[in-house]
């Protein structure tokens, strides 16, 4: 799976943001400082985020964002199409053109990898991830580093 760096941090921040919503809006500052993701490149990706349903903001003293639905109803999936990632395996696109105007000899074997890949993605929400142990644990750890420094 091609699954660049856009995606993995717009994974990532998405679910930091569902760990520390339950206080208010979490600014794109706090992400920064507990993921090390560049305040530009988050507010990229929220950009998109937004955009696309993902997060909802508040402006003002106070402001930041929160995630738009519960996170058992945002697949990972979600997050990563909307900051316009796609999860195929080759350049092959979903017709026929893979080398110019032909379909190249594994295209089949590529798309079909890359449609398990995206339907194990939609079948894990945001909740789930962040239901896993060590996902917690990370959590934790971070919050207590942020908050010794």
């Amino acid at each position: 799976m091609r699954l660049t760096t856009k995606g993995r941090y717009a994974v990532t921040a998405v679910l930091d943001l569902a760990f520390h919503q339950k206080d208010g809006p979490v600014s794109l500052a706090a992400i920064s400082e507990r993921q090390h993701i560049s305040l530009s490149y988050l507010e990229q990706l929220f950009a998109k985020l937004r955009r696309n349903d993902v997060v909802s903001s508040t402006r003002g003293p106070g402001g930041g964002y929160k995630l738009k639905r519960d996170a058992s109803d945002i697949s990972v999936s979600d997050v990563i199409l909307a900051v316009d990632e796609d999860c195929q395996m080759a350049k092959c696109d979903e017709v026929d053109s893979c080398n110019g105007d032909y379909q190249c000899l594994t295209h089949d074997l590529w798309q079909e990898l890359s449609d398990e890949i995206r339907s194990f993605l939609d079948g894990i929400s945001l909740a789930e991830v962040m239901a896993n142990e060590r996902v917690r644990e990370v959590s934790v750890r971070q919050d207590g580093k942020t908050h010794a420094a």
